[in-house]
């Protein structure tokens, strides 16, 4: 039997609603769509991608300090620069030696990158409040 000689039926059922039912107010539900929450996703990234700059400068601090990076250099000095003002309120916690180019385990810069990143997740956890 070839497709041509098929003969297809096709059904149409129709239900008529009482007048009663059609006054009805319909509540329809519907999903929070991603659209719906995008400003906060924007604050939320936002945050994160400033958090993860911030830790991402400490780390590179950390790496270049643990293995005596020479300050003279200029990619060490400019990460010595940059991540300063973000590792220096954490000097104070254990004795800190500013003797750069000499290898030395900074725990203060550990502390800061994990302090970072715990304010980076309280604000974007306050940010996304009203998510779902």
């Amino acid at each position: 039997m070839a497709y041509e000689d098929r003969e297809v039926q096709t059904t149409q059922t129709t239900r008529e609603v009482p007048v009663e039912e059609a006054r009805e107010e319909v509540r329809e539900e519907r999903p929070v769509t991603p659209r719906d929450d995008h400003r906060m996703n924007v604050a939320e990234r936002v945050i994160w991608l400033v958090a993860g700059v911030i830790m991402g400068l400490l780390a590179l601090r950390f790496l270049l300090r643990l293995l005596g990076a020479d300050p003279n250099n200029v990619f060490a000095d400019f990460i010595y620069t940059i991540s300063h003002p973000f590792a220096a309120p954490f000097f104070g916690l254990f004795s800190y030696s500013a003797d750069l180019g000499v290898g030395r385990f900074e725990f203060e810069t550990l502390i800061a990158i994990l302090v970072y990143a715990l304010v980076a997740w309280l604000f974007a956890k306050v940010v996304t409040i009203g998510k779902r």
